[in-house]
């Protein structure tokens, strides 16, 4: 069997097209006696004159009824013959079409007296009806000669009265009747079904002899109009001659003599469908469910997050016809989904809610409403709610009625915005009136404010009024997740004005980042990377957001005084970067050993040409702008041997020292930029409790989608530690870096408690951070005592191995406190439930952040960005009290502690890398 191909008609999302070429056919006119008897008749066109004007009209049916509107070709004047030659556009694509779908062609003719089925001046001429799919449900295409029914309109029905193919008589004739056979019609039928196939291709083109066949087919067609008609006039004659009644219509329609036919017609009209390459098969659209998320969206301010239950169904007596208990086949009810269901509160309730708050809508009596004992505490609950925590509508309402009485509180804010209903103006525009009135609110309420759930300009500008309050340096903390909250803000991308006229946050962080330079230099840098993001989950309409404020920051820079040499520190910084992402990205895609690509390196920093030997005048780091470097150092320089080959440059700084870097191209650093900056300020969050972890969070710095440098910290990772000392490694490491004779271990104490505290401080933000695919080669060791984890490639509970903790504390690093039994370990434990307990009252900040970065590309909140939030929520249990999250989190370290399978994951990972070494 020979392969073919053909297409699904729902598919295919193109637009119902069809050509009207010409009329073909003659009839007899009405004789003058006729004309003289019947004076309504001298005045339609095609009675006055053999090619007169007509037009067109084309409207699709289906089950018989139609589905559009007719469509009408343009008026034209004819001469010799009646053609138009125009295609026509139905508002309808070819994927929407049943089965069952006809084209009802008729053609008007012009009368100043009307007539049967006229519509004004214009009466039906002909019609003629043709179904889009045949017998074989294949779409028609190509050229088609219908038969046109005179003086009908095309019905379109299933059963058309009006076929454009007339049914081939059956039978023969009568006995010693010869019936006449009209061979030139036959021949003409022949030759047009081979014209069909030359025209669809698949009869060769010879253009000469195509010529030849044409011209003689239009001769031959001349002659056979001619015979048709007289052949139709002898039948007539011949039909009257056997005793048929003048008043009867050739026999078969029976219509009285005022309207029969003036003589024998036979017209065709000739039509042309579109083509396609393959045949098209009709195939059934189907329709899915529309999903919840393509109803209106609806902040969080205006609905509920949960999505209420299907409602019951209760049927009662007497409502199914057959009596059945259930909704069977017989039954007169069917469930149909509706997923408004989900989204869409209760009309009655709706109702309902306005009428309450039309009580309270001018507010008179509202400004002296009190709360009651009762009202007081549920009141405090909704308050105690976390940022991720929906409110329902009777929760709305009371937050609603007692919003004058809430104004002195600010945790109320953001519980006041999501009650209010946005869409009604008055509502609107009182709850602006109130936010005026409202006490100064915490950063992290203001931070929730500028989330994507909020998009009312006077909440968002609310919001910024509150960090117009923060110094640069606790900015700085929050300063990531604010560029990303550019995306929700109403910056304009098409006009020439600034982009940030509309968005009091892109001015906001405008200003403050061209008046320091540390904020200048981050902001410019996180604004340049997704300026790089050219990938599918950014979208382009992002990136015009992120380059119309960075233009509008260096047009800040240019008017400020000294801001143009911070705009050619900024470029001279991005000069400094292309030039090591050129020799990173050599080295990378090189295949020469690594002493080879070493030697490489420093030949390239130590090139002169290359500008990186004596750096005039010194240049501020972009990874760290307070140092400032002069030069390279190219004796230090080291390749690493691993997939991405990172480098390590250490350059010299101002104040005499060196400052080590890693640059590595080939590897998206955002989402680790973004746990350290999450631990950065946790740290800080942890100090303001008066309990310093000694947490040492090393500086990153994506600079593109696929480039960042990182701070290099001497240390060394558990794998090479367990690999070099056999008894319990991380002891013996410190105490051959700190040894102390007098102490219990041995160890300097500053050291062990630097140890102990950073484990501790460590091992909780990693749990609840959900930090993944630990293993002795990312938990490093600084020789002071530092513990710390590096490469965040799995968060939020992600982890590439089967049964993995929910927090690293391996074995090593309990023997290096003394064993489970001792002080230190006792201690650990006390740190770790007073770090758990302090981030537990800052969780909604935490929250917030993470909020703001579910637009972020970022992989692992990228893949399920409406649960980001809620993982992150998970981990700090705020359902539980203080005590019973201590407890909870004890029972982690225990069950951490005496777990076997991270003992041999770590086992088989040290026995891979052995390998593969």
């Amino acid at each position: 069997m020979e392969p073919f191909s053909f297409a699904s008609s729902d598919a295919l999302d193109y637009p119902v097209s069809i050509r009207i070429i010409n009329l073909e056919g003659d009839e007899t006119p009405y004789l003058h006696s006729t004309l003289l008897e019947k004076p309504e008749l001298r005045h339609i066109g095609s009675n006055a004159q053999a090619n007169s004007d007509l037009y067109a009209t084309v409207q699709l049916w289906a089950g018989s009824k139609p589905l559009t509107v007719p469509v009408q070709t343009a008026y034209k004047a004819f001469r010799s013959e009646r053609k138009w030659n125009e295609w026509l556009t139905l508002p309808i694509n070819y994927a929407s079409l049943p089965v069952n779908s006809h084209l009802a062609i008729t053609l008007w003719d012009l009368s100043p007296t009307g007539g049967k089925q006229a519509q004004g001046h214009s009466i039906p001429f002909g019609g003629t009806t043709l179904p889009l799919f045949d017998k074989d449900n294949q779409l028609q295409k190509g050229r088609q000669k219908c038969f046109v029914h005179r003086q009908q309109k095309a019905d379109g029905n299933d059963n058309s009265t009006t076929p454009a193919t007339l049914p081939k008589k059956r039978g023969g004739s009568k006995k010693g009747e010869v019936t006449a056979v009209d061979k030139d019609t036959e021949e003409l039928e022949r030759m047009e079904r081979l014209f069909k196939k030359h025209e669809m291709g698949e009869i060769p083109r010879v253009d000469w002899l195509d010529q030849l066949v044409f011209r003689g087919f239009e001769r031959r067609g001349l002659q056979a109009a001619k015979t048709s008609l007289k052949t139709l006039q002898r039948q007539r004659t011949a039909q009257n001659g056997t005793g048929v009644e003048n008043g009867t219509d050739d026999g078969a329609t029976g219509k009285d003599s005022t309207e029969q036919r003036p003589g024998p017609s036979r017209f065709m009209l000739n039509i042309e469908l579109p083509r396609f390459d393959f045949p098209i098969v009709f195939a059934d659209h189907e329709y899915p469910p529309p999903p919840v998320s393509s109803l209106q969206h609806m902040s969080s301010s205006q609905s509920n997050i949960i999505l209420k239950p299907p409602p019951e169904v209760q049927f009662g007596p007497g409502i199914n016809s057959l009596g059945e208990a259930g909704g069977g086949f017989g039954s007169r009810l069917i469930r149909v989904y509706d997923p408004e269901v989900g989204a869409r509160d209760n009309p009655a309730e709706s109702k309902h809610r306005r009428l309450v708050r039309s009580q309270h809508r001018q507010g008179i009596l509202d400004k002296d409403l009190k709360p009651n004992a009762k009202v007081r505490d549920e009141l405090n609950m909704i308050m105690s709610y976390s940022p991720a925590h929906p409110l329902s509508p009777e929760e709305k309402d009371l937050v609603w009625k007692f919003r004058y009485h809430l104004t002195r509180d600010k945790r109320a804010l953001t519980k006041f915005v999501k009650s209010v209903n946005w869409q009604d103006l008055s509502e609107s525009k009182q709850a602006v009136q109130v936010l005026g009135r409202w006490t100064d609110i915490d950063v992290d309420d203001a931070l929730e404010l500028l989330g994507p759930t909020f998009d009312n300009h006077a909440v968002r500008a609310f919001a910024v009024e509150r960090l117009r309050k923060a110094d640069d340096h606790e900015l700085l903390l929050y300063l990531l997740q604010l560029v990303q909250a550019l995306k929700f803000e109403h910056i304009s991308t098409e006009n020439n004005q600034e982009a940030t006229h509309d968005s009091s946050l892109a001015r906001f962080l405008i200003s403050r980042a061209a008046r320091n330079f540390m904020l200048g230099n981050y902001f410019y840098w996180y604004l340049m990377v997704e300026c790089d993001d050219k990938s599918q989950e950014q979208g382009p309409e992002y990136r015009k957001i992120f380059r119309k404020v960075a233009y509008d920051f260096m047009m800040e820079l240019e008017r400020l005084p000294g801001g143009k040499d911070t705009r050619k520190v900024l470029l001279r910084q991005a000069e400094w970067i292309a030039i090591l992402s050129k020799i990173s990205g050599e080295i990378k895609e090189s295949n020469e050993s690594i002493a080879r690509r070493s030697e490489r390196v420093k030949h390239f920093l130590a090139d002169p040409k290359n500008e990186l030997v004596n750096i005039d005048p010194p240049l501020p780091l972009p990874l760290d702008p307070s140092i400032e470097i002069v030069g390279v150092a190219p004796e230090d320089t080291v390749v690493f041997k691993s997939s991405l080959h990172p480098i390590k440059v250490s350059f010299k700084t101002s104040n005499g020292r060196k400052y080590p870097i890693l640059f590595k191209t080939g590897d998206d650093l955002r989402q680790d930029q973004l746990v350290i900056q999450i631990i950065t300020l946790m740290d800080q969050l942890l100090q303001k409790e008066n309990l310093d972890l000694k947490l040492s969070p090393y500086k990153i710095l994506a600079t593109s989608t696929s480039a960042g440098l990182t701070q290099f910290v001497s240390s060394m990772s558990f794998q090479g530690i367990t690999s070099k000392y056999r008894t319990n490694p991380a002891l013996a490491y410190l105490k051959q870096n700190n040894p102390d004779d007098r102490a219990p271990l041995g160890l300097r104490k500053e050291t062990l408690d630097i140890f102990v505290k950073s484990c501790a401080g460590y091992c909780v933000i990693t749990y609840i951070l959900g930090v993944g695919d630990r293993h002795l080669d990312n938990l490093l060791l600084a020789p002071d005592g530092h513990f710390f984890h590096i490469d965040f490639g799995f968060i939020l509970g992600r982890d590439p191995k089967p049964f993995a903790p929910a927090m690293k504390l391996s074995k090593e690093m309990v023997d290096a406190m003394g064993g489970s039994g001792s002080e230190p370990y006792r201690q650990f434990r006390q740190y770790c439930f007073l770090a758990y307990s302090a981030l537990r009252k800052s969780s909604n900040l935490i929250l917030n952040l993470f909020s703001l970065m579910v637009d972020a590309n970022i992989p692992d909140i990228r893949l399920e960005p409406d649960k980001a939030v809620l993982k992150v929520k998970d981990r700090f249990h705020l359902e539980l009290t203080e005590e019973e999250a201590i407890r909870h989190f004890e029972r982690v370290i225990d069950d951490n502690l005496n777990a076997i399978v991270p003992v041999v994951i770590d086992r088989l990972h040290e026995f891979v890398q052995a390998f593969r070494a």
